[in-house]
């Protein structure tokens, strides 16, 4: 689970994905649309991609491990969570508190 935090704080938005995630792409684009340009890491393209996913789906409990999105280096959820932070207008405040856009 450390490496995955690692690559959570590597920069002011993380998303953690695979490259054959529809959602993932979605939720990318979704946060692309405020301005940010987000760091993304598809788990199927990296050599130890099979073990951080391991790790993401104990730190989500849940059987689905992407997209994992890091904002502000903490980590804030899976697509229902972004989803959720964007219906209710906090997607942009965590996105401008983590310096990743700025309006």
């Amino acid at each position: 689970m450390d490496m995955v935090m690692k690559l959570g704080a590597e920069s002011p938005v993380v998303i953690l994905t695979k490259s054959t995630c529809w959602i993932s792409h979605s939720i990318e684009t979704l946060i692309r649309g405020y301005g940010a340009n987000p760091t993304v890491y598809e788990l199927d393209k990296l050599s130890n991609g099979k073990e951080m996913e391991k790790a993401l789906v104990e730190l989500l409990g849940s059987k689905s491990s992407v997209p994992a999105v890091f904002i502000g280096e903490e980590f804030v959820g899976g697509s229902n969570e972004i989803m959720s932070f964007n219906v209710r207008g906090k997607l942009k405040q965590l996105l401008l508190k983590a310096n990743s856009i700025w309006i």
